[in-house]
């Protein structure tokens, strides 16, 4: 999921860089609603931007614990759900003063220690038809696991009462504490998309990026409109490995570390900002059947050997950066707002212990070369999710400060 790096300084980056579990649950865990964000100062801060480019973060919403996900409720175009690791969705209806609490979504008893907790949430494509969203969560009793299920709530009640829990579509057991991702999207062809990494701990010692008979690694693709006899799902025909022997159906791609936030570009591209291993951090433009590379590669270089890797097969990143930048990467959004028109078409991202944020010019459609990246400044927050609202603008969410700001124009 994440990495984090606060003050004091070298010791935490020891500690970070060494990839053991239990100074990540320390470091994750460490952080309370009322932490103060740091100012960070390691490296060069980004050199001026041109005017039609310089952004500055508005502050919408405070008071959280741990936010996890952003996500606005389809048809409602004012409220906003916020995740926290701890177990709750709460719903906030933004105003022009600053937001108003309601009621809570759900609440869920979650495992917190180190990455794990309440990750993620997808509304589904007919939500206010159908008041149907899914939430991918870590819960407490029996074997540590990834847990995806179903909800329901009249969509005219969201922030009025709570949903109820419908069905579990999908339990993953998990071998550690980190690197099980977190997020759920549903793409343009309806079906719904869960990243899994590679189960945790440090170089994948389960072997899960390239093993096919393992969901760990991998971004899944299930139809969560039908059901099997055997499965509450069904797996879409079209999968790219349904018909090979030892292979798990519902894998689209593999080789991924840690697909801790992902999400579609208006042409139906899925960006996925794989969180690295101790050198790079890596995008992705993720298409069927796809292989990532890890963990023979960490980004556009070898890992396992550390040369002379197999690349052959292997799809490479649209765009990687090391440590000079930041050590935990946060998948965003394009921007399809109105308010800072440099931006429009272009992927918002950040890093979660750098909080840095940039911007990706994407490459053109039917290539994977060509990204140029721009920097958008430097906050003294630790970036865990973004959100995009229904009219195209960005926010972001401190995991560490608990709060959520919006991307707006600098003057």
């Amino acid at each position: 999921m994440l990495r984090g790096m606060a003050r004091p300084g070298v010791l935490l980056v020891v500690m970070l860089l060494c990839g053991c579990e239990e100074s990540r649950r320390t470091l994750i865990t460490a952080f309370s609603p009322n932490y103060t964000p740091p100012t960070l100062d390691a490296g060069p801060r980004p050199a001026a931007l041109p005017a039609t480019v310089r952004v500055q973060l508005q502050q919408v919403a405070s008071g959280l614990e741990q936010p996890t996900d952003l996500q606005f409720v389809p048809g409602q175009p004012r409220r906003l759900v916020v995740l926290e690791k701890t177990g709750r969705a709460r719903v906030l209806e933004l105003g022009d003063n600053g937001a108003t609490g309601l009621k809570d979504l759900l609440k869920v008893e979650v495992a917190t220690s180190s990455e794990l907790g309440l990750l993620g949430l997808a509304f589904h494509p007919r939500f206010v038809e159908n008041g149907r969203f899914f939430i991918n969560d870590n819960p407490v009793g029996g074997e540590l696991r990834t847990r995806i299920s179903e909800w329901h709530i009249p969509p005219d009640q969201v922030g009025n009462s709570a949903a109820r829990l419908v069905r579990v579509i999908l339990q993953v057991p998990q071998p550690y504490q980190n690197h099980d991702a977190g997020q759920l999207v549903f793409g343009p062809d309806g079906f719904l998309y869960i990243g899994l990494g590679d189960g945790g701990w440090m170089g994948d010692p389960k072997e899960a990026g390239q093993d096919l008979g393992q969901l760990l690694g991998k971004m899944l693709r299930v139809d969560v409109d039908k059901q099997t006899p055997e499965k509450p799902y069904a797996v879409p025909s079209d999968n790219p490995l349904v018909n090979k022997p030892g292979a798990r159906p519902e894998i689209w791609a593999w080789g991924l570390r840690n697909p801790w936030r992902y999400s579609f570009d208006p042409t139906g591209r899925l960006i996925v900002a794989d969180v690295g291993q101790n050198l790079y951090e890596e995008i992705d433009l993720v298409a069927r059947g796809d292989n990532l590379g890890w963990d023979e590669r960490e980004g556009m270089h070898c890992f396992e050997p550390k040369e002379g890797c197999q690349t052959e097969g292997l799809v490479e990143p649209i765009h990687e950066y090391g440590r000079t930048e930041g050590a935990s990467i946060t998948g965003g959004y394009v921007y399809l707002g109105k308010s800072i028109p440099a931006l429009m078409g272009k992927y918002v991202y950040g890093d979660f212990t750098s909080g840095r944020v940039w911007a990706l010019t994407l490459p053109p459609p039917g290539s994977r070369t060509g990204a140029i990246n721009e920097p958008l400044g430097r906050f003294s927050m630790l970036i865990s999710t973004f959100g995009r609202d229904v009219e195209g603008e960005v926010y972001l969410a401190d995991f560490g400060g608990g709060a959520v700001h919006k991307l707006v124009p600098a003057p």
